[in-house]
């Protein structure tokens, strides 16, 4: 079950939201992690089977800021129109393939020396 987690951190700077995507993304089970907000001091989170309450601890223990969870919802994939799931694919339409240029040919041409020297300092 895919679930998003949205976190409230104190992050100041520049280092404080790098530092805190660093510790959300070495966490087990997570996807993508992205900051938020107008103030981007919210951490969005989304993985697969994330504790968020050891999540929220750690970004507390490390960063020395006040952390809380604001929300955990559970993310539904988008499914499909049935138009295109039903669609069977044509081998007349990949078929066709233009290139902007010909390729260019190689040519290749042995030399044989009749008389060759022995001497490397020519």
């Amino acid at each position: 079950m895919k679930q998003k987690i949205i976190i409230r951190v104190q992050m100041t700077c520049e280092k404080c939201r790098i530092k805190a995507m660093k510790i959300a993304s070495n966490t087990n089970g997570v996807i993508s992690v992205a900051v938020e907000g107008s103030d981007k001091d919210h951490l969005v989170v989304i993985g697969e089977g994330v504790d968020s309450a050891n999540l929220t601890g750690s970004l507390r223990k490390k960063l020395s800021y006040g952390a809380a969870i604001l929300s955990v919802e559970e993310v539904k994939e988008k499914e499909k129109p049935a138009e295109e799931k039903e669609k069977p694919n044509n081998p007349e339409e990949h078929a066709l393939v233009f290139h902007q240029y010909p390729p260019v040919p190689m040519f290749y041409e042995v030399v044989y020396d009749p008389d060759p020297s022995f001497c490397s300092i020519l």
